[in-house]
Parts: C-alpha cells; sequence; structure tokens
C-alpha cells in the first residue's frame, strides 16, 4: 500500500494568506463596499478552505478555489445585507446609507468614489467579472473559472460593464485603467 504523503495545511495556508489576503480582501471590498465584511468573507474563505485542505485535489490551484470562494461569500453577504435592510424598512428602521469618505477634498480620492459608484450601479455579473479583470488583472479564463461562467460570457459582461462605466463617467477606455 503506498501512502501519499500529505501537503501540510498549515504550511500552505500560511503562505497563501501571506501572499494574497490583501489583494482578496481587496477583490470584496469591491463587492460588498465594506472593509469590515470583507475582511471577514477572506477570513472565512481561508478558514474553510484549510479545514478542506486534504480534500483538495489540486493544492497547486488553491488560489483560484479562494477567489471564487471569495466571490461566492461576498454575493451571500450582499444577498445578507438587502434581507436585513428590507426587514430594517418593513420594521420602520433605517436602511444603512452609504455616505462618502471624509478624503472628498481630494481630486484622486473623489474619482475613486465616482468609479466605485458607477461600479455599484452595475449589474453584479458586470461588477464581478470587471473587479476581477481590472483589479486583479486576472485573464478571460481565470475570471471565468473563478465565477464559473464560459470565457464568452466573461467577454460579454466586460464588454457591456466598461461600456456602462465609460457612460456613466463620461471617460474612455484609457481612463478606467
Amino acid at each position: 500500500m503506498t501512502v501519499r504523503p500529505l501537503v501540510d495545511a498549515d504550511t500552505c495556508v500560511e503562505q497563501l494568506y501571506a501572499a494574497h489576503w490583501r489583494s482578496l480582501v481587496r477583490l470584496s471590498l469591491l463587492l460588498v463596499h465594506d472593509v469590515g465584511t470583507a475582511e471577514e468573507v477572506v477570513q472565512d474563505a481561508f478558514v474553510a478552505m484549510h479545514g478542506r485542505w486534504s480534500r483538495l485535489r489540486e493544492p497547486d490551484r488553491a488560489l483560484a478555489y479562494l477567489r471564487q470562494a471569495v466571490v461566492n461569500r461576498s454575493r451571500s453577504a450582499l444577498r445578507h445585507r438587502a434581507v436585513v435592510e428590507r426587514h430594517a424598512r418593513r420594521e420602520g428602521g433605517l436602511a444603512v446609507a452609504h455616505g462618502a469618505g471624509a478624503d472628498d477634498a481630494s481630486l484622486a480620492a473623489a474619482r475613486r468614489d465616482a468609479v466605485l459608484d458607477a461600479m455599484r450601479a452595475l449589474p453584479t455579473r458586470q461588477r464581478e467579472v470587471l473587479a476581477l479583470r481590472y483589479y486583479l488583472d486576472l485573464s478571460e479564463v481565470e475570471i471565468a473559472e473563478a465565477l464559473g461562467i464560459s470565457t464568452g460570457a466573461v467577454k460579454s459582461h466586460a464588454s457591456r460593464g466598461a461600456a456602462a462605466l465609460r457612460d456613466r463617467l463620461g471617460t474612455d477606455r484609457e481612463d478606467l485603467r
């Protein structure tokens, strides 16, 4: 009987965490628009992956698994937030308002805010594709894998999302990079 050596889950997850935590939090932040929630989403994805490490068929694809987990958990957080806000409105409570940041005086901050507002206005799939493409600089194949869609769908969502952003922001293609 041949025993396959186990890859040390602790070491592998620690290395992934050190190398990719920040970019995964930024990805989630683009989707959920809240730093605390984004950090929770990423932390939960790492914990889940660590617990399932022995069942991971291809450990070298752990980063792709994490990206997909972060996107899926971000979606879940958004669904949960929508339910909570609906319930709060029904009960006469106040819905959470997304306010402007304290650094509005800066031109760079104002542009960032405008882009984020325009991103929030996009349909979910377009927002996800653009975040993965322009923020994490993933290829169409990697995006398709992370979202569980075809590369043709990635191209379509990216094209439509970029066009919508250009319209909303009044910019040309190069200004979006």
